[in-house]
């Protein structure tokens, strides 16, 4: 299996989040004509092209000969896009590794669409990223094919590291709805909290530009709090909240209002929607 620096990778969709992992790729000194991409889009495919990458309209002329295969195209055209490539490859003596970050699209469906007309199948990773990826700081959950094997896998970490802190690897493939409802989604949860933190102390007098600064500046410091303390974030919340004090006064309040409870219905609620989409899509 060839090292990341020596594979050649295939880029099936050239969106944002394709964008944002070439985008790591090629800062880490991958070389760019080892990253091809197959990209309608003729925006999209000019930035691309731009930054040195090889571009292309024929999936099947970006993923003919790699290594690895990113599918980082909308779910609904994914199983059209996985029948062309396994058609191709139908002739090639070993196929690459899939790595796909189309939501919700099952392992099985990933397979079975991408099969070669001689019956073999490639060996697949599902990956959830989510949108952080784009500024460098993404968090992701991957689920692999059993044939897939470790240093496959570590190939597909070396891969992801370029956008993502945080790779957890799942060992049952229904647990990816979870990190989809956790980190997936967890990035508007975030964004809704400080909205409403900007709007609550505009009404009491902060200008708007003030709020916002104080606000995401506030959210991006206690974020660096989380992953740099040794402290569990229960601990960390207890370190800031004193006795009968401000902190203290504003928790009671989110206690009384049930802010456990709409967490916990919020998380369970997008991992619901994530297995329920998972479940239409693979029809």
């Amino acid at each position: 299996m060839p090292s990341l620096q020596e594979s050649k990778l295939a880029f099936i969709g050239g969106g944002n989040m394709a964008s944002a992992i070439i985008g790591g790729l090629v800062s880490e000194g991958v070389n760019k004509q080892n990253i091809y991409v197959s990209e309608p889009w003729d925006v999209n495919r000019d930035k691309l092209a731009a930054v040195g990458v090889r571009t292309t309209t024929v999936n099947s002329e970006a993923g003919a000969d790699a290594d690895i295969v990113i599918i980082a195209v909308k779910p609904q055209v994914t199983k059209g896009v996985c029948e062309e490539l396994g058609a191709s490859w139908t002739q090639r003596q070993t196929l690459p590794v899939v790595v796909s970050i189309a939501a919700g699209i099952t392992l099985n469906s990933l397979q079975e669409w991408s099969r070669t007309s001689d019956g073999r199948s490639a060996h697949v990773v599902r990956v959830m990223p989510n949108t952080p990826a784009l500024v460098g700081e993404g968090a992701s959950g991957a689920f692999a094919s059993a044939d897939v094997t470790a240093a496959e896998k570590e190939l597909v970490n070396s891969l992801l590291s370029s956008v993502s802190k945080a790779t957890e690897w799942v060992d049952k493939e229904e647990l990816l709805d979870v990190v989809t409802g956790l980190s997936g989604s967890g990035p508007a949860y975030f964004f809704a909290m400080v909205e409403h933190l900007v709007a609550s102390a505009t009404s009491l007098g902060l200008s708007q530009e003030q709020a916002t600064r104080l606000a995401t500046q506030t959210c991006l410091g206690a974020g660096k709090m989380l992953v740099e303390s040794s402290d569990e974030p229960g601990q960390l919340r207890k370190n800031v909240t004193s006795p009968n004090g401000t902190t203290y006064a504003a928790l009671q309040t989110f206690e009384a209002l049930g802010f456990k409870e709409t967490v916990d219905k919020a998380v369970k609620a997008a991992t619901s929607r994530a297995a329920e989409l998972g479940n239409t899509l693979a029809k």
